[in-house]
């Protein structure tokens, strides 16, 4: 990532806080800037913001994850190829209305893992054909490590995403992208705005921004924001199972 010319980074999903916490991070390396979301026009005070502050170029993308029929023309059609692909799209969704309502669990599994998988598979094909090498970023959680009743149809979406972020770095290993997963644990967002989170366990959307970035740079493979993740998610993963289905976690 050194040298005077920075790679544009697209960030999918940039309507959310940790998206535009990417994108302003990026930007402020100088890097140029695609946030690609639906209803992009409404980012237009944030797209004039990054340009002022960074004085670097930032475009507006119309961009739905959700309308599979459109991805391919997205990814192949679009003028230049960035050099970083920053996935961040999710949705929690509830538990509750998963469990009971087929279509709002079909939603979560879509919007975690589908529609981001489907298109960073998408770009990774672009990157090979062009020969331009690249780095793709998958903003997974570690909701994946090991799946949990009060969250386990997210949980197993974040699963999934995680191991095909997993078989497409070892697939494109030697073929110059780069692929990383990244687990921020719980963020302080809207998302998650009302609930009991543990401070030392809770990072701001700012450090996600950062913690992609060196991800980025040092070409990290499975990057957990706050680093006591890591372990906490291995204890958990260790519980035997018998007594792990008399946890409420």
């Amino acid at each position: 990532m050194s040298g005077a010319v920075k790679g544009r980074v697209m960030v999918l999903g940039a309507r959310s806080e940790i998206g535009l916490a990417i994108a302003r991070t990026f930007a402020a390396q100088g890097h140029p800037i695609s946030l690609a979301a639906r209803r992009s026009e409404e980012l237009e005070a944030e797209r004039a913001d990054i340009t002022l502050r960074h004085n670097v170029d930032v475009e507006l993308l119309e961009f739905d994850v959700l309308e599979t029929a459109a991805l391919g023309p997205f990814v192949q059609d679009a003028p230049g190829l960035p050099s970083v692909v920053v996935s961040v799209i999710g949705a929690m969704g509830d538990q509750r209305d998963s469990e009971t309502d087929v279509a709002a669990a079909a939603q979560v599994f879509r919007t975690n893992f589908e529609g981001p998988a489907q298109v960073l598979g998408l770009y990774a094909e672009r990157m090979i054909s062009e020969g331009a090498g690249g780095t793709l970023v998958g903003v997974s959680s570690v909701a994946g490590d090991r799946g949990r009743g009060s969250n386990y149809v997210y949980g197993s979406a974040k699963a999934g995403f995680t191991a095909f972020l997993s078989g497409l770095r070892n697939r494109l290993a030697e073929q110059g992208v780069h692929v990383v997963t990244v687990k921020p644990g719980f963020v302080d967002t809207q998302m998650t705005r009302g609930m009991d989170l543990p401070k030392a366990l809770t990072a701001a959307p700012e450090e996600v921004g950062v913690a992609v970035l060196r991800a980025v740079e040092k070409q990290r493979n499975v990057s957990y924001v706050r680093p006591v993740w890591w372990l906490v998610m291995r204890i958990i993963c260790a519980l035997p199972e018998g007594i792990f289905k008399r946890t409420k976690l």
